[in-house]
């Protein structure tokens, strides 16, 4: 794994036929990130593209010395874009963020205060701007999710995210959990907060995802977060006088 940069800001983005979108986010992102002097890396995940976009992302990768660009061989999901993008992160910080353009990357910097404080600091949408089943069918997933798994997270959904190192170096990730962060962090220990980020409507490309892939498969995904936080191993320890004397011996 390569050597962790502390004031490295690591943006990752998963990415599957994006063709339109690829372009301005990369150029919003840049800009804020360069007017905010945050140092950054771009990280694009791409899940096997078939519109074209996939050659958009190799030309912005040899423009911008920032931007780096992994291809999947075949479409693999969000969860195993995000876990590839975690693995490839070089900075002490984590951001995620959709390719769709339905945020603004200006909000990162609404985000990154509560990062120093917070091992998962998750945006929630004040106003959403989605259609009106791909909204029900979000509330109450995360509805059903929150009764569930008690994480207190109103809009998990929300993929403006900002992870901590050791967040990120914990999280052993299976396909369809990445709609679990919040309760995959409290799991673990790991302290997390919410910040309302703005939605805008879809411009260009089709959504990934409906009423099946957000309810129905989200729920047997659910299952199995229950049973892995019932199964968790939750234990602390001490030293004993002498190891702790040898632990602090040169």
């Amino acid at each position: 794994m390569s050597q962790h940069n502390h004031s490295l800001l690591s943006v990752v983005i998963p990415i599957h036929n994006e063709r339109d979108n690829v372009s301005p986010l990369t150029e919003q992102i840049i800009r804020v990130l360069s007017d905010a002097q945050e140092p950054y890396e771009i990280i694009f995940i791409d899940d096997a593209s078939t519109d074209g976009g996939d050659v958009i992302l190799d030309k912005l990768d040899a423009a911008h010395e920032g931007v780096r660009v992994f291809h999947f061989a075949q479409r693999c999901g969000q969860t195993a874009a995000f876990d590839a993008g975690f693995k490839q992160a070089r900075g002490d910080h984590v951001v995620t963020l959709d390719g769709d353009l339905q945020y603004d990357p200006a909000d990162i910097l609404r985000l990154l205060p509560l990062s120093k404080n917070f091992d998962l600091v998750c945006g929630r949408r004040a106003t959403r701007n989605d259609d009106a089943i791909r909204g029900f069918s979000s509330r109450l997933a995360n509805e059903v999710r929150n009764f569930v798994t008690r994480d207190h997270v109103h809009d998990t959904g929300c993929s403006l995210k900002i992870f901590s190192r050791n967040l990120v170096d914990r999280l052993q990730l299976f396909d369809g959990m990445h709609r679990f962060f919040p309760a995959l962090a409290k799991m673990h220990g790991c302290t997390v907060t919410e910040c309302d980020v703005q939605h805008f409507p879809r411009v260009h490309g089709e959504s990934k995802y409906g009423i099946w892939n957000r309810l129905w498969r989200g729920l047997v995904d659910l299952c199995a977060v229950w049973w892995m936080n019932r199964r968790c191993l939750r234990y602390e320890y001490r030293f004993s006088a002498a190891t702790q004397t040898k632990k602090e011996s040169p």
